[in-house]
Parts: structure tokens; C-alpha cells; sequence
């Protein structure tokens, strides 16, 4: 970046200064200025991320440490001759990778938006001339003309407003437009939101007009900086991922070593050929690996993606899916994130002392009017009369109701006190009608006032808005203003936006042709206070985060006044030592940065970098975080943490890029939602890998008891790919169809060093492994002992090994309830896939070609009979060992509550 561009201090530099380092002349840039320009600075667009091609998208699914030991084993088919072996792995693996790539392709195609921020266009001054350019031809040193409804193009050194306000919450959260003023003067280190003389790139005007010189362009801008931030920093990994990597390594490394230590056994007894050993370690790691998991794992986090499509969340990645539920922290923004992002007026007091609840949330006029909670009585209603008139004639907005549908235009702040007069059964138009407007003077922040003149009969009457000390200022109740100056502060402190209004009789002629003075005796009539408010379902939704075990954290750019009246709301906080604000942070160290996120729920006027610092502050603490947020500023962030939210309706395209889910609501009671889906996605996945590994450990035990009996193989491996990607694999997909179990959400998160096989896993899966490949063993054993050839022995167990995965299935619906306890009707596609398993099963008994492959054949009633008895104890030996464990966690839970007692 050259010199110029890398200024960061244009608002702090005296203004002949910064035109002379510009180089900016009075008719603006000649068209040689701007190509050449052009050419040292480059275009006016931030760069963009180019999106993964199908193939790349396709590759990307087998970047998997599973998928890996998988190849491996497919090799090793391939190398010894045992094709079959290897089109069944093959065979798993593209479908595996179909199901992701799809799920990713459909995602991707309605995300990648990167660049649309800049994508508009300018109105500039060249060779003494305006002309409307694309914002990407826009140079520094351009002059640039601003009016209400643009977007800034770049960022702008102001030279000239009239009632100039724009909104930059997309940089720095704050809800209210900014005021600006060429004449402000600030140190090099001022905040971006306290810059009054700049206009950012990609913030909106929302009312007035300027001129300005254009400072920095690209990736030199505010916007730009933050898209470094974004591009730059890569994200927490899912916690989905952390844990699957540990399982796989010790996958791997459980399939090495028993190999080895099998290989070496064989070996030492002497009583097998080597391409018989050769034909263990096949079968050994056939039976380790758990062929059907990746496919099933990737339907289990396709079908939670559908869920929360369904309940406003979409999946941009299928490991997201369960970070959600995983995380132990959610750091929100504020605007447009908790609140509507549109002001609303949520009290009236007026000069007697009547106060009043304005309720509803937002520019749509669907609340009430109340009076110590009660509606209004006609008495009331015309004391409001007064106010809400000069509201609605003191405006410069528009609100209609039309197809059914509010529309609106205009600032927040005018279009909050139509609403308020909606309210109130009064519309703009017919009281416009009744007094007709002949002049005005537009808001200008220096005045810190508006004001409009309206013929009323054989007279002119002043509506007046503004700051109220600017407003109480013009009224004649001095001996009175101490009062009113005090009920104004109180409402200020609760974090209400106060505007005084005021009417009086024009004391001079009016006309509109004539700029009028500044007005004056006028009556105060009272103040309005304005809050952006609460989403609706907020406050539910973050005290659900609570009872669920999960922190929130507030973390937004707007002032520590208007960040603690949300936080009351929600009960964050309640007092100014529970907000930390951004300047308080400046310089603390990784320790003390965790130290605060320990104790502090709010952080107020943080800059977009220190909510970057915040996330990896919280990370390091060994939190799973989750960042939700709409704006530019919120960008970092959500790449940084383990799992990023983005809105979806008022998001910017950037927001939604960082992240890898989108809240198509913008409702951050939608995120509770998510929260459920992905425990859900988790559990479920929990009980894939337990369904899988514990037969999968029982064939491996079979395996090693019979090397060191001296047996032949018990199983074929072609047999243990039909159990594991076949008949298991049926079931393992369609386990992952599960719904929750109706406790998800009263649950802590699981710790974030908590690995897939925890204790209750590890004992649940000894147990099945013992009873399965136990029962396994003696059986075949048993069968050889009783004369039946290998073919024979092989085929029942197979069959027996087929009925212990349809029994098993059983136990796999939860961890902790009875097996029967949970109706089979409850999960009609789990009940479809344990018959469809065993049916395709029967039909490989009784098929020539399938006979063949697999070496099966139709076995005797009898033996079907005894097959089935020992095939059903698996389910005993599990309940019974559920049964243990809620007696141990009751005795523990007993232990912990009469400690908190001092009990012995």
C-alpha cells in the first residue's frame, strides 16, 4: 500500500494540509488525475475470495483423518488381490463425499457476496463538473457530493453538511446516526464513531447533504482494514472436529498397534502362513475401522442442517452444525442483533408530569399507549393530542401502510414519532392537511434542532424537536427548567434517546420564501425518550441460554449508558461496574483480558479489533464461542471464533461470509433453536459412533480370541464390510434420523476437553464388546467343536452378528434411558432401517450371486431360534449396566448436595 493510502490520521490533519497532500483542486480531478490514480491506487473494491470450485468442494470431504485410514485399508486390498474388499470401501467413500459436497455446493451458491458493499454508485466532481460514477472508479482525491439515502463509496474527509447524519452502525454498532461536523477536531487516536468530520465507506446517509474529498479508498478504508481482518484470521476450529480428530487418531493408532500385536502372535505360535497373517491384518482392520461412519456422521449433520433450515438457521458448513450446541459462550452485538436496529419511542412525559409506556418494538406501529399500565382514557388521549401532533409536523419521514405491508423512508428518529402517532390513530397526511406546512428549518447539528411552520387559521404556529437543553432553551418556563432539566437527565440515565417538543405562535411574518429566524417563547410540551428495543423473544431466548448452561456476553460499539439499559433488560447487568467499556481495555494482556470475560458480561464502545481480542481472549480460557453479529465491524470476530452467526436479513454480505451459520430471522431467539438442533446433531452422532465402534469391537475381539485359539478366521472380511457398511450401516444412517430426547436443553454443554469416549461411552462400549464378540467367539468355537465345517460356522454367525446389531439398535437410542422406555414408533425411519437391515440380510441367504460373494445360505428354524436367544442378551447386559450408572450419578449427585448442606 502506497504512502498516501496508508494515511490513518486524515481526520486529525488541518484541512489545507490534507488538501495539499490530496493534491485536490477547486474544479475537482482532471480525467488524466483519475487514470493515473487509478493505476498507483487501484480499484475501489475490497478483494474477494474466490469460491471453491465443485471440485475443490468435492476434494475438500476427504481432507479427514477417517477417511485416510479408510484409503489405507483400500490399498492393502488392492495389493493383496481382494477386490471386493476395495469396491466396498470405494464405494463408501464416494457416497460419502457425494452427500457433503452437495450439502456445501448448495450452501456456497447463495453466499459468496463478498463484494457487494462497494457495489454502487457516486456522485464526484471532475473537470468542474458532477457526474455519477461506479463506486469502484472513485479515487482519493476526488470530491464527492452526499445526500440522504446514499452510500458512502469511500472514506471522506467532509468539507461542507447541511443537517448532515449518517448511520455507521455497520462499523460501530450504534443504533442512532451520527451527527456531523466539518469543524470537529479530534486526536489521531480517536474512535472511529467519535470521527464527526469523516464518512466511512459503506455506512448510509441518513439525512442531509455534504460535500467531501475522498481520503482513502479499497482495502486502505475502514471497511477494507476489517476485510484484512477477516481474510486474515483463521477461525476456531468446530468442536465437532477437535473431537473427531482425537477419535480418529486413537482409531488409528488402536488399529496399528493391534495389528502389531496380533501380526506378532500369529507369528510366534507358528501356526499360520504368512498370507494367512496378511489376511488377518485385513480383516483386523476391517473390523477396527468403522467403515459406515463417515457416510452416516455426514447424513446425521445433513439432516441437523435441514432441521435448522427449517427452525431460520442455515448451514454454511456441515461441521458447524453441532458448534452451536457445543459452545459454552455466546458473545452477541447489540444492534441489530438483541434489538431491532430501529428506534423506537418507549416513553412520554409531559411538562405537568403525566408519563406514559409506549409499547412495541420497531417502526411497525403495532403497540399501545398506556398509563400505569393501562389503556389510554379519552381524557388522556388528548393530553397527547399536543405532542404527537408536533411530532408527526415536525418530521421530514414517511410511513404507509400499503399491500398489507409497512413501508417506511427517512431518519430513525422521525419515523419513531409517526409511528408513536399511528399509536395514537393519527397519520401524517390528514394532519398535514389540517396545517399546512410553509416553511421549515432542517435538523443541522450545530443547532441541535428542528423546526417546521404550519398556518393554523390567521396565524403561524412553530413545531419544534430537539436536544432538550437546546429546546428548553426557547420555551418561557425558566423558573420551571431546573425540574424539567432533571426528568430529562433521569431519562437519559436509562438509557432513553430524549427529545424536548415545543409549540409556539410564530412572533413575525412567515413565508416560504424567506428563511426563517430562530424561534422562540415557545411552550414546552414534554420529552420523548427513544430506545432501540428488544427483539421480540430476546429475553426468553438468552435466559434459555442460561438454564442450558451457556454464557452470553454483550459486546457492541454503542456508549456504556445505552449498552447497561439492554443489559438490565436481559439482566446482564444492572449497574455501570458490571460494563467494561473499550478504552478500559486498551493494552490489558491475554490474562487479564480472561480474568474480565470471567466476571463481565458486558463490554460497551469496543472498537471491532478489541472484539476480536474479546473472542481469542475467551478461546484461550478454553471456551467454545460463538459469535453472533450483523455488521462490518462484527466480521473479525465471527471468523475468529469456533462457531460464527451471522444475520441474514440486515446482515452485511461480509457479516454472512465470516460466518458459518446464517440466522435467516436475524432473531437471536432463533440461535436457542440452533443450540437444541446441534446437542440433538451431537447425541445423535454419539450414537452412530457407538453403534458402530462397539460391533466393530466385538468383530475385533472375535478376531484376536481367535488367533490365540488357533482358529481360522470367524468371519471373512468381506463378511465384516457386509456387517459394517450393509447392515450396520443401514442403521447407523438411520439412527442419525433420531429426534431429541426431550431433556436436550436442561443439560450442561459438554466440557470443551471433553473427548467422544468418556467414561459413560468407554464402560458402555466394554460392555457391549465383552457380550457381543464374547457370545461371538463361543458360538463359532462352539460350532467347530460340534463338527459344522468353517462355511457352515461362518454363515450362523454372521447371521448371529446381523441380530446382535438389530437387538444393539435398541440400546443405542440413549445413553442413560431403557430401551424400553422409548416408543419404536417414535423414529419411523430408525424402525424402517433396523427391518429393511435385517431383511436385505435374509435375501443375501437365499440369492445365488449374494450366496456366493458372502458365503451365506438359509440356516434351520431351530437355529434361527437359538440364534435369536443369544442375540437378545445384549440388551439385559445394557440395561442392566444403565441401571448401575444412574445409581452411581444419583449417589454422586446425593454426595454433592449434602456437601453444599455441610453434610458429612
Amino acid at each position: 500500500m502506497n504512502r498516501l493510502q496508508s494515511q490513518s490520521a486524515w481526520h486529525s490533519m488541518e484541512l489545507p494540509d490534507l488538501l495539499q497532500e490530496l493534491q485536490v483542486h477547486e474544479r475537482g480531478l482532471s480525467a488524466e488525475d483519475v487514470r493515473s490514480r487509478l493505476a498507483e491506487y487501484g480499484p475501489n473494491r475490497l478483494p474477494e475470495e474466490k469460491p471453491p470450485t465443485c471440485w475443490q468442494i468435492l476434494l475438500r470431504q476427504f481432507l479427514n483423518p477417517l477417511i485416510y485410514i479408510l484409503v489405507v485399508a483400500a490399498i492393502i486390498s488392492l495389493l493383496v488381490g481382494d477386490y471386493k474388499d476395495a469396491i466396498f470401501i470405494a464405494a463408501v467413500l464416494l457416497i460419502n463425499a457425494a452427500i457433503g459436497s452437495y450439502q456445501e455446493w448448495r450452501a456456497e451458491q447463495s453466499s459468496h457476496a463478498l463484494r457487494k458493499l462497494l457495489q454502487i454508485r457516486a456522485s464526484v466532481q471532475r473537470d468542474g463538473k458532477v457526474q455519477e460514477v461506479a463506486a469502484e472508479d472513485v479515487v482519493p482525491g476526488d470530491i464527492v457530493w452526499l445526500e440522504s439515502g446514499n452510500r458512502v463509496p469511500a472514506d471522506i474527509r467532509l468539507l461542507s453538511v447541511h443537517g448532515l447524519e449518517i448511520d455507521e452502525s455497520l462499523l460501530t454498532g450504534e443504533s442512532v446516526p451520527v451527527n456531523k461536523d466539518p469543524a470537529w477536531k479530534g486526536s489521531p487516536n480517536s474512535p472511529v464513531g467519535d470521527r464527526a468530520n469523516m464518512g466511512f465507506a459503506g455506512s448510509i446517509v441518513s439525512r442531509g447533504r455534504s460535500k467531501g474529498v475522498v481520503v482513502a479508498t479499497g482495502l486502505a478504508t475502514n471497511v477494507g482494514q476489517l476485510t484484512l481482518d477477516v481474510v486474515g484470521k483463521s477461525g476456531g476450529k468446530p468442536p465437532l472436529i477437535q473431537r473427531m480428530e482425537r477419535f480418529t487418531n486413537v482409531v488409528a493408532i488402536a488399529t496399528l498397534v493391534s495389528s502389531a500385536v496380533i501380526g506378532a502372535i500369529a507369528l510366534l505360535l507358528g501356526r499360520y502362513a504368512l498370507s494367512d497373517i496378511v489376511l488377518f491384518a485385513i480383516a483386523l482392520a476391517v473390523s477396527a475401522i468403522p467403515e459406515g461412519l463417515p457416510v452416516a456422521m455426514t447424513v446425521a449433520l445433513a439432516i441437523a442442517a435441514s432441521r435448522m433450515a427449517r427452525r431460520g438457521v442455515i448451514v454454511r458448513r456441515l461441521t458447524a452444525v453441532e458448534g452451536l450446541g457445543s459452545c459454552t459462550l455466546i458473545a452477541t452485538d447489540k444492534t441489530g442483533t438483541l434489538t431491532v436496529n430501529e428506534l423506537t419511542v418507549h416513553e412520554v412525559q409531559l411538562t405537568e408530569g403525566d408519563v406514559f409506556t409506549v409499547t412495541g418494538e420497531g417502526f411497525v406501529p403495532d403497540g399501545e399507549v398506556l398509563q400505569d399500565g393501562k389503556p389510554l382514557a379519552s381524557d388522556d388521549q388528548k393530553k397527547l393530542e399536543p405532542i404527537a401532533n408536533a411530532g408527526m409536523l415536525c418530521n421530514e419521514a414517511n410511513l404507509h401502510h400499503r399491500d398489507g405491508q409497512w413501508e417506511w423512508r427517512g431518519d430513525a428518529v422521525d419515523i419513531s414519532l409517526l409511528a408513536l402517532g399511528e399509536k395514537l390513530g393519527r397519520q401524517r397526511e390528514v394532519t398535514l392537511d389540517a396545517y399546512p406546512q410553509v416553511n421549515e428549518i432542517p435538523f443541522e447539528s450545530e443547532h441541535q434542532f428542528s423546526a417546521t411552520f404550519h398556518q393554523v387559521a390567521d396565524h403561524i404556529e412553530v413545531f419544534v424537536k430537539g436536544a432538550p437543553e437546546r429546546v428548553l432553551a426557547m420555551c418561557h418556563s425558566a423558573h420551571d427548567r431546573e425540574r424539567l432539566e432533571a426528568v430529562a437527565l433521569g431519562m437519559a440515565q436509562r438509557g432513553l434517546r430524549v427529545l424536548a417538543i415545543a409549540t409556539g405562535i410564530a412572533a413575525e411574518p412567515i413565508s416560504s420564501s424567506v428563511a426563517p429566524g430562530e424561534p422562540g417563547d415557545l411552550t414546552l410540551l414534554g420529552f420523548v425518550g427513544m430506545i432501540d428495543p428488544l427483539r421480540p423473544g430476546v429475553y426468553d431466548a438468552v435466559q434459555a441460554c442460561h438454564e442450558s448452561g451457556v454464557k452470553v456476553s454483550m459486546v457492541t460499539g454503542d456508549h456504556r449508558v445505552t449498552a447497561l439499559a439492554i443489559a438490565r433488560e436481559l439482566h446482564l447487568a444492572e449497574d455501570q461496574d458490571q460494563v467494561v467499556t473499550g478504552p478500559e481495555l486498551a493494552n490489558k494482556s491475554a490474562a487479564e483480558l480472561a480474568e474480565i470475560i470471567g466476571r463481565i458480561r458486558v463490554f460497551a464502545r469496543v472498537a471491532p479489533r478489541q472484539k476480536l481480542q474479546i473472542v481469542e481472549a475467551a478461546r484461550q480460557a478454553g471456551h467454545f464461542v460463538a459469535v453472533t453479529g450483523d455488521g462490518v465491524n462484527d466480521a473479525p470476530a465471527l471468523r475468529a471464533a469456533n462457531i460464527g452467526v451471522a444475520m441474514g436479513k440486515s446482515g452485511t454480505d461480509v457479516a454472512r461470509e465470516a460466518a458459518q451459520l446464517v440466522i435467516s430471522d436475524d432473531n437471536f431467539a432463533t440461535i436457542v433453536a440452533g443450540i437444541e438442533e446441534g446437542r440433538i446433531a451431537y447425541d445423535n452422532i454419539r450414537k452412530v459412533i457407538f453403534l458402530l465402534l462397539s460391533t466393530g469391537a466385538a468383530e475385533l475381539l472375535m478376531v484376536l480370541l481367535t488367533v490365540l485359539s488357533g482358529l481360522n478366521l470367524p468371519l471373512l472380511p468381506v463378511q465384516l464390510l457386509w456387517l459394517n457398511l450393509v447392515t450396520n450401516g443401514i442403521q447407523g444412517v438411520a439412527i442419525a434420523f433420531e429426534p431429541g430426547e426431550g431433556d436436550t436443553l436442561q443439560r450442561t454443554p459438554r466440557p470443551p476437553g471433553e473427548p467422544i469416549f468418556n467414561q459413560l461411552m468407554i464402560e458402555r462400549m466394554v460392555v457391549s464388546v465383552l457380550v457381543m464378540g464374547g457370545l461371538g467367539f463361543g458360538v463359532f468355537a462352539w460350532m467347530l467343536q460340534q463338527g459344522w465345517s468353517e462355511p457352515q460356522a461362518r454363515n450362523v454367525l454372521l447371521l448371529l452378528m446381523v441380530l446382535f446389531e438389530n437387538f444393539h439398535i435398541g440400546n443405542c437410542r440413549s445413553e442413560t434411558k431403557s430401551a424400553f422406555s422409548i416408543s419404536p414408533l417414535r423414529s419411523p425411519i430408525l424402525l424402517l432401517g433396523a427391518i429393511s437391515a435385517f431383511l436385505i440380510h435374509v435375501i443375501a441367504m437365499q440369492v445365488p450371486w449374494l450366496q456366493g460373494v458372502l458365503g451365506t445360505e438359509p440356516v434351520t428354524l431351530q437355529t434361527w431360534g437359538v440364534v435369536v436367544l443369544v442375540a437378545i442378551l445384549i440388551i439385559p447386559a445394557l440395561e442392566l449396566h444403565k441401571w448401575i450408572w444412574a445409581m452411581r450419578q444419583n449417589g454422586k449427585s446425593r454426595h454433592r448436595d449434602g456437601s453444599m448442606h455441610g453434610l458429612p
